[in-house]
């Protein structure tokens, strides 16, 4: 892991992934650190990991079967329980931005889980100001890059622990 402030003004983490082992053990850790009301923001091609990284967060948010995360792409949005209610979006299938407002979202970001939402890129509009943004880049068949900024205060904690836990 790197930090890189260059970027923007919004702290960034870039993560080096080598293996699925690395993405789950990733989740787990970010699992961990989050919070009542918490939202990240997954973005990347299909195939990237998203999924994958969300099963390995329900894990470190202490998900009794973590076999149950699966993508809500047909669905829109899949809820689990855990530590904190886990509410799983993806905004691949969505026409317009105004249809994930229509789901409701305002009352899941005040809520007391976390928001993971799939294609966030798809409906940024939408977000609240403070948040977690990982974005996946496909470096190799089973490597990736993940480049994790914050908006916020709170979320600016989560990327200083993830980075000094390297």
């Amino acid at each position: 892991m790197t930090p890189d402030a260059s970027l923007t003004s919004h702290p960034v983490l870039v993560v080096e992934l080598s293996c699925l082992a690395a993405t789950e053990a990733f989740g787990r850790r970010l699992g961990g650190l989050l919070f009542p009301g918490a939202v990240i923001a997954l973005i990347g091609p299909l195939g990237a990991g998203k999924t994958q990284l969300v099963r390995a967060v329900a894990e470190g948010l202490g998900i009794k079967n973590s076999r149950a995360v699966t993508s809500p792409t047909f669905v829109l949005i899949q809820e689990y329980d855990a530590r904190l209610p886990i509410y799983h979006f993806d905004t691949y299938r969505l026409a317009r931005e105004r249809d994930f407002v229509d789901l409701g979202i305002q009352e899941y970001f005040e809520g007391g889980g976390v928001c993971l939402i799939e294609w966030a890129d798809r409906v940024e509009r939408s977000l609240p100001e403070e948040y977690l943004r990982l974005a996946f880049e496909v470096t190799g068949e089973t490597t990736r890059r993940l480049t994790v900024q914050a908006f916020g205060r709170p979320y600016e904690e989560i990327v200083q622990r993830l980075g000094a836990a390297q």
